[in-house]
Formats: C-alpha cells, structure tokens, sequence
C-alpha cells in the first residue's frame, strides 16, 4: 500500500450512464509520457497507480479473459465477472509462502448491460465497487472534492463527468512545483483522460480534446466559486453532534 500511494494520482467518477477516468502522467528521461490509462477491450478500461511493472502481468490476464469470453460467448465478458475472477488471482498470489502481493492497485471503469461500473482492486486483492475514487500521491484534495459534489454525478452528463474529473484532479496537486510538460498547455498538470458508457466504446482522448475539457472545467470551477458555499450536513448539526461522531465515509462507496 505504501508503494501504490506513491504513484500518480487517478480519479475515476461514475455517473448514470458513463464512467470517466483522468491520470495524471508523468514524462521519464526521454520525455515520454507513461502510460497509466490503458483500454483492455471495448467496454473496458483500467488506469493503474504504483508500479507499473506490477500492472503489465494484470493487464495481460485482463486482456486475454477478455479475448476468451468474447471469443466463447460472442459478446463482451461483464465486468462484475471478470474484476471478481482478477480479485482471486491477485489473493492467490499472498497464499502462498513464496508469493508477495501485486504492488500496484487499479481502478477500473467497464460498462455492460447491466450499467456503468467503477472499480477499484486493492493490492490485496479487495475489491470495492464506487460511485467516485481517488488515489495516489496527493489524492486526499482530490477526494475531497468529490466528496463534496458527489450527489450531483448521476445527473452530470458525459462533458460534465469529465469536467468534475478533472477539477478532483486539479484539487489534488500542489500549487506550486506543478507544470503541465507541453508548451502552452492550457493546463497545470498534464493529464489522461478516458470515457466509456452507454453507446460509447472506451475512448483514450486526444490531447486536443483534453485542452477543451480543461477550458470547459476552469469555467465551471470559477463559476462554483462565485456561488456561496452551501453544505446540508452542517445545517441542523449546530446542536446534535450525534453525526458528528461518526466517521466520514470514504468515497469509495461500498455497494451490495
């Protein structure tokens, strides 16, 4: 778990008919940006944070259970199916004396006939299923924000989604020490973002895509700063601190 809060930020929202990862990239020696959102088949998709290396052996397994349900049974392979068999085979390999576990974690993003889905596996093999996530380094601002806005995702559509994205991605980095790694990019962090949904195959989005989606989320952020904060919670609890002694929950919203 400590390796994996290491990695990049990712941000994973679902709403009502769409899920939306964003990862924020980072370039190596060669300026060369690793890839942390990968596409596993058409409805599918996965972003990864800790070690990479770790996750290129998830990502095979993924692919190839894919390709054999689709070629079997003509269709894609449900996601509920597919992220329960990758959970067992991640447990199986700390049963074993001679086995340490994956150091890297996933979230991932599928939808199928029964919805959007949002993922996120944990290095033991846990699985918790969400309606929004963030994890890596700084991750904590990028919760927080879809802590606060997140009753609004179901009735957020695609751009939207994705806006929210990346204002949860923008509240994770620090101010200073950020820099895009593009000349003139509109942008202090460079980004990654994918979608996937109803009548949408996962889609990686061009950079050029990405630019607008940014304009788009500067907007909307500046336009929920110019309107008075309002919190429900804090309304009726001045008195009663019987809330109040209760844990917050995580985003990561367990669900039966």
């Amino acid at each position: 778990m400590e390796a994996v809060k290491q990695g990049s930020t990712t941000v994973g929202v679902k709403g009502r008919d769409f899920v939306v990862l964003v990862a924020l990239t980072t370039a190596s020696g060669s300026s060369v940006a690793m890839r942390k959102i990968i596409a596993i088949d058409e409805h599918l998709g996965i972003s990864i944070y800790g070690i990479s290396e770790n996750a290129r052996e998830l990502n095979r397994y993924l692919r190839l259970s894919c390709i054999n349900y689709r070629y079997t049974y003509e269709t894609g392979c449900p996601v509920k199916r597919l992220i329960g068999s990758l959970g067992y085979n991640m447990q199986a390999t700390i049963k074993r004396c001679d086995g340490r576990p994956y150091q890297v974690g996933l979230l991932v993003a599928g939808y199928d006939k029964t919805g959007p889905h949002l993922y996120q596996v944990m290095t033991s093999g846990v699985i918790n299923k969400c309606q929004a996530q963030s994890i890596g380094e700084h991750s904590q601002g990028a919760r927080t924000y879809l802590e606060r806005n997140i009753n609004t995702f179901l009735s957020c559509s695609d751009d939207q989604l994705i806006c929210h994205a990346l204002l949860g991605l923008q509240n994770s980095q620090p101010v200073e020490g950020t820099s895009s790694g593009q000349e003139n990019a509109p942008a202090l962090f460079t980004t990654t973002v994918a979608i996937v949904g109803k009548d949408q195959l996962f889609k990686l989005l061009t950079v050029e895509e990405v630019k607008k989606y940014i304009e788009m989320a500067k907007e909307m952020g500046a336009t929920a700063q110019t309107q008075p904060p309002s919190n429900p919670d804090d309304e009726g609890n001045n008195g009663d601190n019987e809330d109040d002694a209760d844990p917050q929950p995580d985003v990561a919203t367990m669900e039966n």
